[in-house]
């Protein structure tokens, strides 16, 4: 995979067909691309696992917490995506995060880093400032239970063109923009097969 630090230690994995990629270390992630049409439905995905880590230069950024009060150091990220004819579904799982609270999540366009602006904008399927909406973009708002564990799904008609979106960033609040208090790097891309 570009874009990975060569530092990084990581292994490839095949299992039933899937290729899985494990990363080592405190913001480690697992990718796994899945073309059977038992999960997702009717097309190809992606999940993504991770755990939060400290915003670090010494540490390539996978899982990044920017407030610990919110996003505590270990707790756990899980993005899916699945991606068919009928357009391609996000969901997502946490686990410890701060209970009870109301997060803003949203698909970005650039990876993360140290700095919480490195992820950029929104991704938008239409790329214009007016439309800052779930419409057009990848919600997935959730509020955490009383262990701080949450998930939600966002499905849209469109897919996410490889390169073109690359993290989930958690804001302090729900809405379309706010501070950033996490944030996961997630390698998105359009895996419908013969849709245009």
């Amino acid at each position: 995979m570009t874009g990975r630090s060569p530092a990084r230690k990581h292994a490839v994995r095949i299992v039933g067909g899937a290729a899985a990629l494990l990363l080592a270390g405190p913001a480690a992630a697992a990718y796994a691309e899945d073309g059977s049409a038992g999960r997702g439905g009717d097309g190809r995905g992606l999940t993504v696992d991770g755990r939060f880590a400290p915003a670090s230069a010494s540490v390539p950024p996978g899982a990044v917490s920017y407030d610990a009060e919110l996003v505590p150091a270990g707790s756990r990220i899980r993005v899916e995506q699945r991606s068919g004819a009928k357009g391609t579904t996000v969901t997502l799982k946490v686990r410890g995060l701060k209970p009870g609270h109301a997060f803003g999540v949203h698909v970005h366009e650039k990876p993360c880093g140290v700095d919480p602006q490195a992820a950029g904008a929104h991704y938008q399927h239409v790329k214009d400032p007016k439309l800052v909406n779930p419409d057009n973009e990848v919600w997935l708002d959730l509020t955490t239970d009383r262990n701080g564990d949450a998930w939600t799904s966002s499905h849209h008609s469109w897919g996410l063109p490889e390169g073109a979106a690359n993290s989930v960033v958690l804001h302090r609040e729900q809405s379309g923009a706010g501070e950033r208090v996490g944030c996961f790097t997630v390698p998105f891309g359009d895996f419908r097969t013969g849709v245009k």
